[in-house]
Parts: C-alpha cells; sequence; structure tokens
C-alpha cells in the first residue's frame, strides 16, 4: 500500500502515549512552539553566538534537549503547519491545512478545548497572526487554513460550538477581526469582529503598547477574557521590531504566564499555555538568514525565560516545546566546508523590511534615475542588511527578482558559506525540549501525536469528551463539510507544500 494511503487510513488512529511516568502530574502546562526550527537551525544560531562571544557555548535550549518528533502529515510525508498543530493539539494525523479537522474532514476536541471544559484557564501567544495554523491548530475547527476570519470568529466564542475556550491571546493579526468595510481588513464579510467581542463576548481588545504595559508583566489588572492585538498582519521580526510599539516574545511569555498563574491561585485546577515563536518558520521560507537568526536567538531567550520562571517558584508546571516542522533545508557549510558566522553580524534588519524600504523609497522619488536607484539599492539597502561590495549585476537582479527579499537572501547566505535548499518545509524530524514534571519520560524519538497525547494525559484531560461535543453538532459539523465541498481549492490544499509562506505580505502596519 502506497505510503499517502496508509497513512490516510490510519489518519484519527489514537497513538497513546507508551512512556513511563510516575505518579506526580503538573497542575499547569505550557508547549512551545518554534515554528520552522530545525537541528540545523540550531546549530547556525549556536555558532553566530559563539563567534559573537569568542567560546563555544551552548544555546539555553540545548541543556533542555530530550528526543526527537517525527512530523509527516497523512497526505504526505512532509507536514506543514496546519497538520502539524493539529497533531500536536488534537493527537490526530490529518492532511496539510487542515485546523483541528481529520481526513473526512470531522472535528477533533483540541487540548485547549479540553483543559477549558475540565476548568483549566487558557491562553495563546504567538508572533505570527493569532488566527494563522498553529494557534489556530491548538483551538479551532476549519478545514482550510487560510480561513482566519472563521478562525477568528471561533476564538473570541462567536462561532465555536463549545463557546469561548481561550481566556488570553497575544499576538499579531487584527486585520481579521475587522469588518470588510475597513481599509485595513482581511475580511469579506461585513462583521466587525473587534466590536462584537467586547460587546457580546466581554473580550478586552486592544492594540496599544500601552495597554500591554498596564499588565505589569501580568502581576497586576487585567480582566479576562483579554486579546492583545497590535498589528494588522504578524508581529514583526525580532530584528525588526520597535519596542514602544510591540513587546518581544518573552515579554508577551512571561506576561501571560504570571495572569495564568494569577487567575488559577484559587482554582483546582491550573492552566495550559501555548506559545509559539513563529517567524523563525518565515524566515526560511524567504530564505533570510538575518531574520531566521535573531527570532531564534529570540525564541531561546523567552525559553529561558520561562525555564526560569517554572524553577523559581512554579515547579508545579511543566514546558515541552518543539517545532511543528523544519523549514527552508538549512545548510552550513556550502562550498567547500564554507561557514563565516561573521558574515550575518552587521545585518541590522530582515530582507522583508529592506524590500519595504526600498518601495518606500521609490515611491518618494518615481523619476529617480536608474543610476540612482542603483546606488540606493547597493548602500542603503544591501549594506545595512549585510551585502557588500555587490557587483552591477546583483544589483540589476534585485530589480528583476520574482521576490526581492528571497533574493537578498540568498545574496548574503552565499557570501556566509550557507544554502537553502527548498522554499517549503522539509521532512526532517526535529529536536524535543523539555523541563518539569515528568518530561523526562519522552527521551527517544516520539510521533506528533504521541506529545499531544502526552500532555493530555498529564492534566488528566480527555480529548474525546471535547470531540464528542464538538460532533454532536449537526450544524457545525455540517458547516465545515460544505464548506470543504464547495471549494475548488480543496484538491489544491492537500497537495500544497508551501502553504506557510504567503506571496501576497500583508506587512506590519499597527
Amino acid at each position: 500500500m502506497k505510503f499517502a494511503s496508509a497513512i490516510a487510513a490510519a489518519a484519527v488512529l489514537v497513538i497513546p502515549f507508551v512512556g513511563a511516568t510516575n505518579s506526580t502530574k503538573p497542575r499547569n502546562y505550557i508547549y512551545f512552539l518554534p515554528d520552522g526550527y530545525g537541528p540545523a537551525s540550531e546549530t547556525f544560531a549556536r555558532d553566530y553566538a559563539n563567534y559573537k562571544n569568542n567560546d563555544t557555548n551552548k544555546l539555553p535550549v540545548d541543556n533542555y534537549a530530550i528526543g526527537y518528533v517525527r512530523t509527516y502529515a497523512s497526505d504526505t510525508l512532509v507536514t506543514d503547519s496546519a497538520a502539524a498543530a493539529t497533531a500536536y493539539g488534537c493527537g490526530i494525523k490529518t492532511y496539510n491545512g487542515a485546523i483541528g479537522v481529520d481526513p473526512s474532514f470531522a472535528p477533533h476536541g483540541n487540548i485547549v478545548e479540553a483543559a477549558k471544559l475540565a476548568g483549566f484557564h487558557t491562553g495563546l501567544v504567538s508572533t505570527s497572526r493569532i488566527t494563522h495554523a498553529s494557534p489556530a491548530g491548538f483551538s479551532t475547527h476549519v478545514f482550510d487554513r487560510d480561513s482566519e476570519a472563521a478562525i477568528a470568529d471561533q476564538l473570541v466564542g462567536y462561532a465555536h460550538p463549545l463557546g469561548r475556550v481561550v481566556d488570553i491571546m497575544m499576538g499579531g493579526g487584527r486585520c481579521f477581526f475587522l469588518p470588510q468595510s475597513d481599509e485595513d481588513s482581511c475580511r469579506d464579510d461585513d462583521v466587525d469582529l473587534w466590536s462584537l467581542a467586547q460587546t457580546d463576548y466581554n473580550w478586552t481588545m486592544t492594540s496599544g503598547r500601552e495597554k500591554f504595559d498596564e499588565l505589569s508583566n501580568g502581576l497586576e489588572g487585567g480582566e479576562i477574557p483579554f486579546a492583545f492585538i497590535p498589528n494588522l498582519s504578524h508581529m514583526m521580526y525580532e530584528v525588526d521590531r520597535e519596542s514602544s510599539l510591540e513587546p518581544s516574545l518573552e515579554e508577551m511569555a512571561i506576561t501571560t504566564l504570571n495572569w495564568l498563574d494569577r487567575l488559577s491561585k484559587d482554582s483546582d485546577k491550573g492552566f495550559f499555555l501555548f506559545i509559539e515563536a513563529a517567524r523563525i518558520d518565515h524566515a526560511g521560507h524567504s530564505h533570510d538568514p538575518i531574520g531566521h537568526l535573531h527570532d531564534i536567538l529570540e525564541y531561546n531567550r523567552a525559553m529561558e525565560a520561562v525555564i526560569q520562571w517554572i524553577a523559581t517558584d512554579h515547579t508545579d508546571t511543566a514546558l515541552l516545546s518543539g517545532a511543528d516542522h523544519e523549514c527552508g533545508g538549512l545548510t552550513m557549510g556550502v562550498p567547500d566546508y564554507a561557514w563565516y558566522p561573521e558574515v550575518l553580524e552587521p545585518g541590522s534588519g530582515s530582507a522583508e523590511h529592506f524590500v519595504s524600504v526600498y518601495e518606500d523609497w521609490e515611491e518618494s522619488f518615481p523619476n529617480a534615475t536608474q543610476d540612482a536607484k542603483n546606488t540606493y539599492v547597493a548602500t542603503q539597502i544591501f549594506e545595512p542588511y549585510g551585502i557588500f561590495n555587490a557587483t552591477g549585476s546583483e544589483v540589476t537582479g534585485f530589480y528583476n527578482a520574482s521576490d526581492p527579499a528571497v533574493y537578498m537572501g540568498n545574496l548574503l547566505a552565499a557570501r556566509a558559506g550557507i544554502n537553502w535548499s527548498t522554499l517549503g518545509h522539509t521532512a526532517v524530524d526535529i529536536t524535543l525540549f523539555g523541563y518539569g514534571i515528568n518530561t523526562d519520560s519522552l527521551i527517544g524519538n516520539w510521533n506528533n501525536v504521541e506529545v499531544g497525547h502526552f500532555m493530555a494525559s498529564q492534566l488528566g484531560l480527555n480529548l474525546s469528551i471535547a470531540t464528542e461535543k464538538l460532533q454532536a453538532n449537526e450544524s457545525f459539523v455540517g458547516g465545515i463539510l460544505a464548506d470543504a465541498s464547495a471549494s475548488s481549492s480543496t484538491k489544491k490544499l492537500r497537495k500544497r507544500l508551501l502553504a506557510d509562506h504567503e506571496s501576497v505580505h500583508l506587512g506590519h502596519k499597527h
């Protein structure tokens, strides 16, 4: 039997966790997903950090590696973020593009829903749009990950059959909460979800940094449900982040942890928190060494802070962290054993950022001569990114490139002695990191669905209860089936290998 057929036939087979654990179980659980972070990316960032510090130290996460995870989807050996998040969140194998549904489009309960039904508090934090595949796979159900307006509807409780299941969410994606009449909207309907969430579902919807700061790292104030969504699309790459406008991933993670901890202090149940370092993956898709590097370093800072938070006064909390897949097929030492991390040091922004800078300049100076354009690209675009001594043909290639950001990334990568083998994902096993009660039970190699079932079992959650409630809602199930049947993209969806890489960038308008 062919691989895809064999996996599809067993797509909803529950693979229980079979490792040994002790009788003590954690009260709280954190899953920290570094999207697109493969083993080569870890080496890449470590080598750079050691160059900067003139030593051979490990990255913070290196100390907590416990195993490996197999990532394949039901229809292909190379997963996308949606199928992978569904595997972690729901404990089932499904097709690329699926959010919380199996290959027959039936919804399956996820760990956030099961936690909320059992009385736990819940949170989602991401540097992507909060409606993007990874946070969605832990909390919602649609047949196609691109249905982000429907995901937003479910997140606030407007269209979720179980009601609101998320207490705190932080990330980008405000455009999917705005009606189509708003010039910044990404919706194709008139639902003003931003207002509706507040008037009908009691959400505090915030977008300004000052509102985030009022939370005092989550140690005081605030009413749930609470959403902090400062950007219309994704949060900025860490290297581009304007701290006056956006908090770091570390800040959002610790603020949410402190808040969830306060909320659950007087309860016999704890919390479940999903955190995502999302833009590691986006930089891999764009072949951007600078964006990739600095988001990996921020992931390490955030992981170190979360582990310190657990170790200091929250030892009843457990943490697992593993990517959904590797992205970009990164290789160091191309050609001839050459790898120069020092080439990356001058880079002061992502390729995406500098392409935007050029587009703004070109719009401001529409009559600029070709010589002026060439000088501007060489000195104001290439050099701040780290591309020095560009040839004339390299500069000319910037104008002709189908994706100038990818073009810039490849130029810099060649100078550093690194190579990207694909614009998409790969089938490489990813590293699993863990800290806290029973996480050493996951030493070894695991299927991603086993990791999901392990977390649920550690919190005493029954995913099947949420599944039964979802599938008992005939109108909800029928709506998913109708959307799948009506979509001309279903066949394309199943074959899509580059689902996370958007051909149209929504930018980072606040």
